[in-house]
């Protein structure tokens, strides 16, 4: 989740209302429409109507997987150019298909270019709801994905995959043919390895009202890391314990905490990373929310720290708990990377390490848009322009 931007007699309400709305639904939240509840269609859309629409919105999403992975070049089928007649890509979003799909080309190349290929890819899409209002029809899905690693002697993971929602617009002619005219990304978190528009960013934060907090090193993100191994029994925490933790609940959240994502605040990344650690040994320090000092989370209540990206960092450094990483590549298991996006200084996305391979690449697991073993490198290749931060725990 973003910062928080509360006056401090706003701050708890929010915070316990939030989280008792999204421990009542224990799922995670989307929006109304699409949220499991029976929907009214009009009768114009059928049941065959309705699955071209998931199968659509399943060659979308495959084609963008493909374009990622080794080798596709020329042979890369087009599995949208079999869709003409009741239901197909209008002529806008075929141009907005063709341009993701160059930039997905040229992210593979950056990839290639840093030591990182993926030989196989697989893309499912589930379709969970569907509204119709006259000629306009919005339809929900579930896309979940998975890359295959290409091969490397470097004990790297055998894959990394993702699930994401999307809210995809239909549009009926006159003579009942309906055109895909838009596709919305519908996480309140950030973009998985095979999306291309920009994430959002969190506003600049104020310095915080008791104290000024520390400030994190931006880490360096070239190749050339100098070495810093991590001493796995000096802190006493279990960080095979974090790792373990993330790889069971990065899709499916743990219903003994509230979900934010849903709640157009920038998801649930740092309430999971929190989670994580805590699953490792991190200790309660309870008190007002708002204390960056202070750190606490449960089903019931959750610190500003627990919560929200600038001050988990804030609260990790105070107290120690953290230090700052020079560079990305030195992180280690259960070590925390977070993003600047647009690096205007206030941090957008925090992700947990869960593996390391023997060339030193780590991979990060997280939630918003919910992810698990996505390299450093892929994150750097997608997002050139973005400050990182990296924390040794």
């Amino acid at each position: 989740m973003k910062s928080r931007r509360l006056s401090r007699k706003r701050r708890r309400t929010a915070i316990v209302t939030a989280a008792a709305a999204s421990v009542v639904a224990g799922v995670a939240l989307v929006p109304n429409w699409s949220a499991g509840a029976a929907v009214t269609d009009d009768p114009t859309v059928d049941a065959a109507t309705k699955a071209t629409f998931q199968r659509l919105a399943d060659a979308v999403f495959t084609d963008r997987t493909q374009a990622l992975v080794e080798g596709a070049g020329a042979k890369e089928t087009r599995h949208t150019a079999g869709f003409a007649g009741s239901v197909s890509l209008s002529g806008g979003q075929t141009r907005e298909q063709a341009s993701a799909l160059k930039q997905l080309r040229d992210r593979r190349g950056r990839l290639a270019r840093l030591g990182e290929t993926y030989r196989a890819g697989s893309t499912q899409v589930r379709l969970d709801a569907t509204q119709v209002k006259g000629r306009k029809a919005k339809v929900a899905v579930t896309e979940t994905t998975t890359l295959t690693y290409g091969k490397t002697a470097t004990k790297s993971p055998e894959s990394t995959g993702f699930q994401a929602h999307h809210e995809l617009t239909f549009s009926a002619d006159r003579h009942g043919n309906w055109r895909l005219t838009g596709i919305r990304d519908t996480d309140d978190g950030y973009l998985a390895v095979n999306q291309v528009a920009k994430p959002e960013t969190a506003e600049p934060q104020a310095a915080a009202e008791d104290d000024g907090p520390p400030s994190a090193v931006r880490a360096a993100t070239t190749r050339t890391a100098p070495a810093n191994p991590k001493n796995f029994s000096a802190s006493g925490y279990d960080y095979k314990a974090m790792v373990a933790y993330a790889q069971k609940y990065w899709s499916r959240y743990n219903p003994d905490y509230p979900n934010f994502n849903g709640h157009g605040a920038g998801g649930d990344c740092t309430n999971f990373v929190s989670q994580a650690l805590k699953a490792g040994g991190w200790k309660h320090v309870p008190g007002y929310t708002y204390d960056f000092h202070k750190w606490f989370g449960n089903a019931e209540i959750q610190s500003d720290s627990f919560v929200g990206v600038n001050e988990w960092s804030w609260f990790a450094l105070s107290s120690k708990r953290a230090t700052s990483l020079a560079n990305v590549y030195q992180m280690d298991l259960g070590d925390v990377l977070q993003m600047d996006f647009n690096r205007d200084g206030s941090k957008d996305h925090t992700m947990i390490v869960t593996s390391r391979d023997r060339r030193g690449v780590p991979y990060v697991t997280y939630h918003s848009t919910n992810t698990y073993n996505r390299s450093v490198a892929s994150l750097v290749a997608s997002y050139p322009n973005a400050a990182f931060y990296a924390y040794r725990t």
